[in-house]
């Protein structure tokens, strides 16, 4: 295939980092717009300096570890990417080669057009410039003429929500603001490749739903899309195609859809289960470790598929590993769409309040049912102690069961055979009368209108 053809081509990419060495810190704007200058030099084709993987030259492998290892793949002009994987799996250094703010340790990559990336909350702005030098400045280092940013700039500032700050300088700004203005520089710029990272869930889920929108709008434009999340409903929503990484190695290659189903199956778990056996992998904090997620039915079941009426149990299993401390285990469920539907904390009355001595728990919230819609739902988990209020782990959307209504006749849909909207399916009581009379004789109160 033409490189004409591909708009990214990836092959043998690898990228190794020295244990506990620092990045060098180009503080000032002159550090930056040379490291951008540098950086355009080579925009369309470079290559890792050859031979360092196991040279005589450097320090065993003892001494470093491989963040990529021999990765290979194609992109087309105009696809949507999800770049999918645990934490640590190699993701955002991924990225980081592709947009060129890192060079690889071995491997090449080949770029086909301009590319505009979002990797943190202020990517590639001065903290001393305002909103509107830096969009400037942003614009002018993908590449863009002055006329082509002026032509885009009143959308950009539309799209951010910053108005009436886009001439105060971008350290002033929070995070949010730093965070609108970025992508919405990255987003309407024309560049043809778009990289996008987990920056997005620093927004409101307002502001996150446009920026799905916008990309999906980006999509269609034919521009080429990278899209990291953690968010699987999101990542089959926007992209067609998925890649998932694990320690650093690509494992799977395909539809969105596919990828995300191996991604929920992948160590020791399925769709519906995972466990972590490996003490050292479990997500923790000083307090408290996950070992295990499972959706169940009532006779102690898991399973990946449930009838619309019947009840469904969300568990959580997790270590408690030292005494004096107040937990709240809290459980939330999202949608397809990426709507969350609920977030529940635990209320247990036996522990509300208690303090919980070391041991291994297992807390399950039930859904009753007729009270989904049907459909598949993504199951997040996360503990915190209270007093001080500390995070000890947050796993998102890490399995997934699907919800099916029957048609039998007797769910909230009856015998209603069409598509019904809405996020939940309660079976609501209904009453229906005929004739003037018996409305009279079953009057409605109006205190309940008032």
């Amino acid at each position: 295939m033409k490189m004409s053809d591909i708009a990214v081509s990836v092959r043998g990419l690898s990228k190794r980092y020295r244990l506990g060495a620092r990045q060098k810190d180009h503080g000032t704007l002159r550090d930056q717009l040379m490291s951008g200058l540098k950086s355009l030099w080579n925009r369309n084709d470079y290559e890792g300096s050859a031979g360092l993987k196991g040279s005589g030259g450097l320090a065993g492998d003892a001494d470093f570890f491989w963040a990529l290892q021999d990765v290979s793949f194609e992109v087309k002009p105009g696809e949507t990417v999800g770049i999918i994987g645990r934490n640590g799996a190699g993701k955002s250094t991924l990225l980081k080669l592709l947009s060129r703010i890192t060079e690889p340790t071995d491997g090449r990559i080949e770029l086909d057009g301009r590319v505009s990336a979002l990797l943190e909350v202020g990517t590639g702005f001065h903290s001393e410039l305002t909103g509107r030098e830096n969009v400037y400045l942003n614009g002018t280092i993908l590449g863009m003429k002055r006329v082509e940013i002026t032509r885009k700039f009143d959308e950009i500032v539309a799209f951010a929500e910053i108005e009436q700050f886009i001439d105060t300088p971008v350290k002033r700004y929070s995070s949010g603001m730093a965070m609108r203005l970025g992508f919405a520089v990255a987003a309407h710029l024309e560049s043809e490749i778009l990289i996008v990272d987990e920056v997005l869930a620093v927004g409101d889920a307002a502001f996150q739903k446009k920026c799905l929108g916008k990309m999906e709008g980006v999509a269609k434009e034919g521009r080429t899309i990278f899209f990291v999340s953690h968010n699987m409903p999101a990542v089959t929503r926007l992209c067609a195609r998925g890649i998932l990484l694990e320690e650093g190695k690509l494992c799977r290659d395909g539809s969105a859809h596919e990828v995300v189903n191996a991604y929920l199956h992948s160590e020791l778990g399925t769709m519906s289960s995972r466990e972590w056996l490996d003490p050292l992998k479990a997500p923790r904090g000083e307090a408290a470790m996950l070992r295990a997620v499972r959706v169940r039915t009532k006779d102690g079941q898991c399973t990946e598929k449930f009838d619309i009426r019947n009840s469904i149990g969300l568990e959580m299993e997790y270590d408690v590993l030292k005494p004096g401390y107040k937990l709240m285990p809290s459980i939330m469920l999202w949608n397809e769409e990426g709507v969350c539907l609920l977030d529940t904390p635990e209320y247990d009355p036996v522990w509300r309040g208690r303090v919980r001595p070391p041991g291994r728990y297992r807390s399950t919230a039930w859904i009753p049912g007729n009270f989904l819609a049907e459909g598949t739902m993504f199951l997040s988990v996360a503990l915190e102690t209270l007093d001080p209020l500390v995070m000890q782990f947050y796993e998102r959307q890490v399995v997934a069961f699907s919800v099916i209504d029957t048609c039998e006749g007797d769910s909230a849909r009856g015998d209603f055979a069409g598509k019904l909207r809405g996020v939940v399916r309660p079976l609501l009581e209904w009453n229906t009368v005929l004739g003037s009379a018996n409305i009279q004789t079953n009057p409605i109160s109006t205190d309940a209108c008032e």
